[in-house]
């Protein structure tokens, strides 16, 4: 099995490397998020262990411009362990998440349970009723029509689409879409479901964008 570490602290990337490979795992180590991503993009490997603090490149924009392409393990090793900094890497495509210090056992052990498991691969093309959202070309269609979006507004319904059923929190959708901690006096999720309902549900007549009064939004087809 060939695993990728993308790690740029000397000690703990040597220290993987050596540990990996008397494993039985052949282990190649990039320093910087520049490199990690040619590297990852280049070979394949069977699993990438990703530092989130990178220079050149962090680890989140790694994993989103690999998930473009290819749809590898990602297991984030990381200092970083806020509960938002977990959310978002899962939700960015990671596999796993595991916060340094770590114990070297443990990781094996989250190593041979996502070898067992396999690359769990994302829908290119979401539907939801009339609704069609093709992700690798960032293209959203409804009743044959097609719909411009922002990145951001792409990115929200992107997520509602992935959680098509689930009431998400404002604070949910701030964290995962605008990456901050939510204020009470910022509507900025509100504003932005208004805009993303005026292109996506407003020319229509079934609207997907549903409100739950105190608790949040979901994205779901209602009778």
């Amino acid at each position: 099995m060939k695993i990728l570490i993308v790690e740029d602290e000397p000690k703990a990337g040597d220290y993987l490397v050596k540990g990996l490979h008397e494993s039985g795992y052949v282990a190649d180590l990039a320093r910087n998020g520049v490199d990690g991503l040619a590297l990852a993009l280049e070979h394949d490997y069977e699993l990438i262990v990703l530092d989130v603090m990178l220079p050149q490149m962090d680890g989140w924009t790694v994993l989103g411009k690999l998930r473009e392409r290819k749809e590898t393990p990602v297991l984030f090793l990381t200092a970083r362990d806020d509960v938002v900094d977990r959310v978002k890497g899962l939700e960015l495509g990671a596999d796993d998440y595991l916060v340094k210090p770590f114990a070297f056992a443990e990781l094996l052990a989250r190593i041979k349970t996502l070898m067992r498991r396999g690359p769990v691969r994302e829908a290119e093309v979401i539907r939801v009723a009339d609704l069609e959202i093709d992700v690798l070309r960032r293209r959203v269609m409804r009743g044959g029509q097609r719909i411009e979006l922002t990145a951001k507004e792409f990115a929200l319904l992107h997520l509602l689409a992935k959680r098509q059923g689930e009431v998400l929190s404002r604070t949910q959708i701030a964290s995962m879409v605008w990456d901050m901690n939510f204020d009470s006096d910022t509507n900025v999720v509100d504003v932005a479901i208004r805009r993303l309902r005026a292109k996506v549900d407003d020319p229509f007549p079934r609207k997907l964008v549903q409100t739950v009064r105190g608790m949040g939004y979901l994205l779901e087809e209602r009778a």
